[in-house]
């Protein structure tokens, strides 16, 4: 058994590309849209994971736009998904200054929760150790759920 990819449902292609690509810095590996199903699915690899994606089928995010207009909810019941980074402040950082809420702080200099346009919690670890607790991020309150 091999794990392949992570479903997400989007409302919104734009939206969702700019948080997931531009934001968090996924890479689109490939798209396929279906006349007949009404959807269109588009495959994200982490940076990191982009050379295997192609190579060897890294694990990949799925997201999935129904042509349709559906009302989704409950984001936060799929759980959430999670990515190594190498610098949690800095990572951390560079969401907020690109306008993403960061709703669960790097206090420990571990972990950091962020949710995409559609609500789906991503999880961000420090790679390797955790970094020593620093402001503003020790201190800092959570915003909102994740």
């Amino acid at each position: 058994m091999r794990y392949l990819h992570t479903m997400v449902r989007i409302s919104d292609v734009d939206e969702a590309l700019d948080f997931y690509c531009n934001k968090l810095g996924l890479k689109e590996m490939r798209r396929m849209d279906s006349e007949a199903g009404r959807y269109t699915l588009i495959f994200l690899a982490a940076p990191d994971d982009a050379g295997r994606a192609e190579a060897e089928r890294a694990p990949l995010v799925e997201l999935t736009h129904n042509w349709d207009p559906e009302t989704y909810s409950g984001g936060r019941n799929f759980g959430h998904l999670a990515y190594e980074v190498d610098d949690i402040y800095a990572t951390c950082q560079r969401l907020m200054d690109a306008g993403v809420t960061i709703n669960r702080p790097p206090r420990d200099g571990r972990m950091a929760f962020v949710r995409s346009p559609d609500g789906i919690s991503i999880e961000l670890l420090q790679k390797g150790e955790a970094k020593p607790k620093a402001e503003p991020w020790a201190s800092m309150e959570n915003t909102g759920t994740w």
